[in-house]
């Protein structure tokens, strides 16, 4: 039997999220202002969440907010994400987060002055880039 496990993560910045989301062509909606979306699991079972992603056309994974922390955490029926989706929570969680501090670091290098001048992505999909100010 299935069941729903959830995965802490470092994001706090839903909108950001959001934006990894679509980078990734991940389809998902937001609740409304203070209501919740229903993540689907299996045999019907469901959760509730901030935002839910829509992994296959039968599970999903669901985004929670803490309310003291305001961390997320991904919760879905991970067993059955990956045999629908062709992706396990390893591989998902990844690639969000790398997208997440990826867009976290460019905001904050903008923000301080810095000039994006290069970047590259390595053989093992590792973000390197260098940034330089006015005075350099």
């Amino acid at each position: 039997m299935s069941h729903f496990t959830s995965v802490q993560t470092k994001i706090n910045n839903l909108m950001r999220l959001e934006q990894v989301l679509k980078e990734l062509n991940m389809a998902y909606t937001r609740a409304e202002a203070g209501q919740l979306v229903h993540v689907k699991g299996y045999l019907g079972q469901k959760t509730e969440a901030q935002l839910v992603i829509h992994a296959s056309k039968t599970y999903e994974i669901g985004v929670k907010v803490d309310a003291e922390t305001g961390l997320c955490s991904f919760v879905a029926d991970w067993e059955f994400v990956e045999m629908t989706a062709g992706f396990n929570q390893e591989e998902f969680t990844r690639k969000v987060n790398q997208r997440y501090a990826y867009h976290t670091v460019k905001e904050e290098v903008t923000k301080r002055g810095y000039t994006l001048e290069e970047e590259k992505v390595d053989a093992d999909n590792h973000i390197h880039i260098k940034v330089s100010s006015w005075g350099d």
